[in-house]
């Protein structure tokens, strides 16, 4: 039988081609080589990120130690108005701050200014969450070593309340239980409560004192007294520190012009009052819509009582630093002082320059004619006084700022 095979020098798998001078070495073995490269780097990678999670090599975040002599704040809302100026003064004491904000209804360009203004490691950082979310809520408190919480994030309009009531029910009293649940879960032992005149509903005395009965009339102070008789029962079976502050109509911004209010358009037809002159002023509307000039007042107008967010803030510091294990502590923070809707119209026109033009409307759902403050109990036991009374240059402070940010913060707060 012939045979036609040919005999090999050498094995398939280890010899080379020879074209044109040139040597051609076998895909095989020229594959075996690149899966071996592609291992040996994925093993690198994978030996990188086990270093670099292991405990031993990374200290724990600041935010996650409690530190002898810091006091580590979350506060709830704290890119909002008042939230982000309550941070700004909590940052100037040296206090440590935690934001938590879903932005809703906050600015991110607020927290920008304040990690700005406070950029060293361990004082504030920013979590982007919904306190809706129980999930959310305990993993913060679990990640976290609160020391006490200042509970600001709420939506806030009384007309919007009543035309969209669960939201505020949810938002509002919801959102506070969770949080509570998560304080009494991991030990956080101080509560400062962020509530409002508006759980009083229309007393028929003038002033009100922290005794006048609470019997709100729109959603938005129903919500807020729900939460507050809440907070006073879970307060009678444990030992946390609570300070619960019924402020009234806030106005103004930081006198050093670093933060301001700055409301979504969306909301401008809800909003305060401040901020409609303020848009009337620039020509962003065409007008400011007076609504209700029938009420039981000297020139028909609503009576509020305006106080300066500045005051106010210093007010949150002060139930901060007096707030007792085992205390509840209640008080109205205004000024004592009521002033008609007109009145402050006629600031807004001096303090901005600009004769704003006045549409008279019918009023609206869920107002009262006349809400001012006794502000006797927290002068006596905070030692907590308002400063900035003059409307005028607190609404002249507050132009300023809206003058020099037409677009707000300038920035979206989309995630």
């Amino acid at each position: 039988m012939l045979n036609f095979a040919r005999t090999r020098s050498q094995p398939r798998s280890t010899r080379s081609m020879s074209l044109g001078g040139m040597d051609y070495v076998d895909p095989k073995r020229k594959g075996n080589f690149v899966g071996k490269v592609f291992l040996a780097a994925a093993l690198t990678a994978l030996c990188i990120i086990m270093i670099k999670r292991s405990p031993s090599l990374n200290p724990p975040s600041p935010f996650s130690i409690r530190e002898p002599g810091v006091t580590h704040v979350l506060v709830t809302g704290g890119a909002g108005y008042i939230g982000s100026h309550a941070t700004l003064r909590l940052l100037r004491d040296f206090y440590r701050v935690t934001i938590v904000d879903n932005l809703s209804r906050g600015n991110l360009g607020a927290v920008r200014v304040l990690q700005e203004l406070f950029p060293e490691p361990g004082r504030l950082q920013f979590i982007y969450a919904d306190l809706g979310d129980k999930e959310s809520v305990n993993k913060i408190f679990s990640e976290n070593k609160f020391d006490a919480v200042i509970h600001f994030a709420a939506v806030a309009y009384v007309g919007e309340s009543t035309l969209d009531p669960l939201k505020y029910y949810h938002n509002i009293t919801s959102n506070t239980l969770l949080v509570l649940e998560s304080m009494a879960k991991y030990g956080v032992k101080k509560l400062i409560y962020s509530s409002t005149c508006a759980t009083y509903g229309e007393p028929e005395k003038m002033p009100i004192t922290e005794e006048t009965d609470q019997k709100p009339i729109n959603p938005y102070g129903k919500a807020k007294k729900m939460s507050e008789d809440i907070i006073l029962d879970f307060s009678k079976t444990s030992n946390m520190a609570v300070m619960i502050l019924r402020y009234f109509n806030v106005i103004g911004s930081d006198p050093e012009g670093r933060l301001g209010e700055a409301p979504r358009p969306e909301l401008r037809e809800h909003g305060r009052i401040s901020g409609a002159c303020f848009d009337a002023a620039r020509g962003i509307t065409t007008g400011l819509k007076v609504r209700g000039t029938d009420y039981k007042t000297p020139d028909g107008t609503c009576i509020r009582d305006y106080i300066d967010v500045t005051d106010l803030v210093d007010a949150h510091v002060k139930a901060l630093e007096k707030a007792q294990p085992g205390k509840v502590g209640i008080y109205n923070v205004g000024t004592g002082k009521g002033r008609s809707v007109k009145e402050f119209v006629d600031a807004c026109k001096k303090a901005t320059g600009v004769n704003i033009k006045v549409d008279l409307l019918p009023r609206r759902p869920g107002d009262y004619a006349e809400v001012y403050s006794d502000p006797s109990k927290i002068n006596l036991e905070l030692n907590w006084t308002a400063k900035h009374t003059d409307l005028e240059k607190s609404l002249q402070i507050a132009w300023k700022w809206q003058k020099s940010h037409r677009n707000g913060y300038g920035i979206s707060s989309a995630i």
